[in-house]
C-alpha cells in the first residue's frame, strides 16, 4: 500500500521549486514567463524558471501544455495534498510520527501566539466531538 502511495506522489521538490509551486497554485496554468514574473522577487532570470519547471516536470508535480510556441503549466498535485504530505514527513522525521511532540516544542519555544493556541484547542475540541459520536 506505501509503495502505491508512493508511486503517486511526486519527489520531493526543494525550496526553490515550491516557490515555483506557489505561483502554479495561485493561478494556472500560466507560462514560463508568467511564472517568472510571479515569482519576481527571487530575482530569478526566465532561464532559471523554466530550468525549475522542467525538473517539476520531470518529477511529475507540473504538467505541461502547448500553447503555440510556449508551454502551459499547471500543478499535477494540490496544494493541500502536498502539504498533507510534507507534513507527515516532518512529524515523521522529527517527531517519531506523533504530532504531541511538536505542538509542545512549538510551545516550549513560544511560536504559538494566544490565537494559534485558541485555534488548536477549537480544533482538538472538534477531533474530541466526533471522537465521543463513533
Amino acid at each position: 500500500m506505501a509503495d502505491a502511495e508512493e508511486a503517486q506522489a511526486p519527489e520531493r521538490i526543494s525550496d526553490a521549486e515550491h516557490a515555483v509551486m506557489e505561483a502554479l497554485w495561485q493561478q494556472a496554468p500560466l507560462s514560463a514567463t508568467e511564472v517568472a514574473e510571479a515569482v519576481e522577487e527571487r530575482g530569478w532570470g526566465l532561464a532559471t524558471v523554466k530550468t525549475l519547471l522542467s525538473r517539476l516536470a520531470a518529477k511529475r508535480a507540473v504538467t505541461t501544455e502547448a500553447d503555440g510556441r510556449r508551454f502551459l503549466y499547471s500543478p499535477a498535485i494540490a496544494r493541500t495534498d502536498y502539504v498533507e504530505g510534507e507534513s507527515r514527513r516532518l512529524v515523521d522525521r522529527l517527531f517519531g510520527g506523533r504530532a504531541a511532540p511538536l505542538f509542545a516544542h512549538l510551545a516550549e519555544a513560544e511560536a504559538l501566539d494566544e490565537a494559534d493556541i485558541a485555534e488548536i484547542e477549537a480544533l482538538l475540541a472538534t477531533l474530541k466531538d466526533r471522537g465521543d459520536r463513533a
